[in-house]
């Protein structure tokens, strides 16, 4: 009998006993999503500080969304420390949630903007915040990607698909500095509106990959 419990507790202490994959895998998941937290929410909290100064519509509609995404960081996180492929798909609900209502807000400030049109200010500034939002979300984008596939995680493949086009939704914010340059003032809500539909792009195509369950 204590040969067997022995046997029994070595099979549990070391990778190859039956519960090790689990827990290797949660841990590279949490590690996966706590440095892409990390990133988002460094890059979302530098966004915000430029916002105070600039007081631009497009930025604000990077920064909602990109606040949002870190956020989603944390059902992904329980999931994976709940080691529950169903929580992961649930997870992967509340991601594609927090895009749209991201996408809800942004447009919705847009539009007022648009009502009452006001020139962004600091334009170097702006220009800077949308440089520092493409970096992050780039870069949390390749955290989550590389980890999703190696893990099979559709909810981390949908957060890394979607930080890699907000990516590029944060040049929007580089080109609304360079047009609102120029004279055309309106182009700052206009280009709210653009990373809007963009979202809700970005919305659609999350939702099919946490449906599928496949990357």
């Amino acid at each position: 009998m204590s040969h067997h419990a022995h046997a029994h507790r070595h099979s549990h202490g070391h990778s190859h006993g039956l519960i090790d994959p689990s827990i290797k895998r949660s841990r590279a998941g949490l590690r996966a999503v706590g440095v892409s937290l990390a990133v988002l929410g460094a890059a979302a909290g530098a966004q915000a500080l430029i916002f105070l100064v600039t007081d631009s519509i497009a930025l604000l509609a990077d920064l909602i969304h990109n606040f949002g995404d870190a956020l989603t960081a944390v059902p992904v996180g329980t999931a994976f420390l709940l080691r529950s492929e169903r929580a992961e798909r649930i997870a992967g609900l509340f991601v594609v949630a927090a895009i749209f209502i991201s996408a809800c807000v942004a447009g919705y400030e847009a539009v007022v903007r648009l009502i009452e049109p006001r020139a962004p200010d600091q334009l170097g500034a702006l220009a800077l915040a949308g440089v520092v939002g493409f970096a992050g979300n780039w870069v949390a984008a390749q955290v989550r990607s590389r980890a999703g596939r190696r893990l099979d995680s559709p909810a981390l493949i949908a957060d890394g698909d979607h930080a890699r086009a907000d990516a590029f939704v944060s040049l929007g914010v580089v080109a609304s500095a360079a047009v609102v340059a120029l004279g055309l003032e309106i182009a700052d809500p206009l280009v709210g509106l653009a990373i809007t539909a963009v979202i809700l792009r970005i919305t659609w195509q999350s939702w099919g990959t946490v449906r599928s369950g496949r990357s």
